[in-house]
């Protein structure tokens, strides 16, 4: 009866409004991460005096850390509690974030965007534990919303952001910024958040293993996880080239007018906080296949587009599809995850960013084998096999 009256009077106190805007603009600065060094890479290349495929690693051990740390901190924020492990990753990644910015060899470079990626993925598999532990049930789907959004339209913030800073300082000073916003987001939910309790009794890694082959032995999650790693591989393989397509013959675009394009895909994120009441209209499966179905065009004809016009509205076409993607693969892991629901989705996390590690690596490769139009066809290929194994999906 206490801990009834208890939740009771935490809903009455609790600004829920506020909470929300912080989950978003946690979910938002934190992801930026991932993309901050996709515009660098030229600078990169420059500076250190690399290949523009070694140069990626920078973008590439941040993923790849990231997805690994998935797989250990949701297990950790249920033993030490949500709150305490969000806040205690924005302190950690404002000093590493800080150090980057003032170092001067590629491979220490390197090192550090992967220790960067292993500590901001402290916040992505404990948010949404966190807002299940907190929110009442009519308002979950509102804020499961807000963070999706976060996390898709920081694709785009954090290049434009990096870009932006890139053209008027130097490269440094990205990372120096973003360990300010760091530090502040850090003060935000530390004094400014609720906690949810102080954890519970964790499992052991027998019943963590068993969970996995149970999640493993399922087609459904097999399918699942082939369509999410394509996702950040051809986004952040996209954009990866997409600049220097841009700056070459026939468009020679300056680089603030290269920002300006990335900027503009800002607008095909417009339907993130939509895919709610999409999939309330034509279904979930529908909607996925939707989404898959629009990337694929947007991202075929962008290698055909030969009006600066074109390929600008392909992009946002691209990222459309794209926005819509995200909250309903997530909707259909969840739905699928029972009572695995939790590690569900760790492993899509996990499998997400493996993708994301691959993306720049697998772009630049394909530029290197051939042309702009083979690298966008191949990945547009990529999206076109996940859209025909979304059809083996049963729920």
């Amino acid at each position: 009866m206490d801990e009834v009256f208890q939740k009771v009077k935490t809903a009455e106190t609790t600004n829920y409004n506020f909470i929300t805007f912080v989950m978003f603009w946690c979910a938002l600065i934190v992801v930026s991460s991932v993309y901050v060094t996709t515009p660098l890479i030229i600078p990169f290349t420059n500076q250190f005096v690399v290949s523009q495929s070694l140069a990626a690693w920078t973008s590439s051990s941040f993923s790849l850390f990231y997805g690994i740390g998935f797989l250990l901190f949701g297990p950790l924020a249920e033993r030490f509690g949500r709150k305490r492990i969000i806040a205690y990753g924005l302190a950690s990644l404002t000093i590493i974030t800080c150090m980057i910015g003032f170092i001067h060899s590629f491979w220490a470079l390197v090192i550090l965007r992967g220790i960067q990626g292993f500590i901001a993925s402290t916040f992505a598999p404990t948010a949404l534990a966190y807002v299940f532990d907190l929110f009442p049930k009519n308002k979950i789907a509102t804020v499961v919303g807000f963070i999706s959004f976060g996390y898709v339209t920081a694709g785009i913030f954090g290049q434009v952001v990096s870009d932006l800073i890139n053209q008027t300082f130097d490269w440094q000073y990205v990372f120096i910024l973003f360990s300010i916003l760091y530090f502040l987001t850090f003060l935000c939910v530390q004094f400014g958040l609720p906690s949810t309790g102080k954890g519970i009794a964790h499992k052991g890694i027998e019943y963590y293993i068993h969970q996995a082959k149970v999640i493993f032995s399922q087609k459904n999650f097999i399918f699942c996880y082939t369509i999410t790693i394509f996702l950040l591989m051809t986004f952040i393989g996209m954009y990866t080239v997409l600049g220097d397509y841009l700056g070459g013959a026939p468009f020679h675009l300056t680089d603030k007018e290269i920002l300006y394009v990335r900027a503009i895909g800002i607008f095909g994120m417009i339907l993130s906080p939509l895919a709610g009441s999409i999939v309330r209209k034509i279904g979930l499966m529908a909607t996925l296949r939707l989404g898959l179905g629009i990337s694929i065009i947007g991202l075929f004809l962008l290698g055909f587009g030969k009006h600066l016009m074109v390929i600008v509205s392909m992009s946002v076409l691209y990222v459309a599809g794209i926005s819509l993607i995200f909250p309903a693969i997530m909707m259909v892991v969840g739905q699928l995850g029972g009572k695995q629901r939790a590690l569900a989705n760790s492993f899509y996390a996990f499998i997400l960013f493996i993708g994301a590690m691959l993306g720049p690596l697998v772009a630049i490769g394909l530029m290197n084998l051939g042309s702009y139009l083979l690298t966008f066809g191949v990945l547009a290929i990529l999206l076109a096999i996940a859209l025909l194994v979304s059809f083996f999906i049963k729920i």
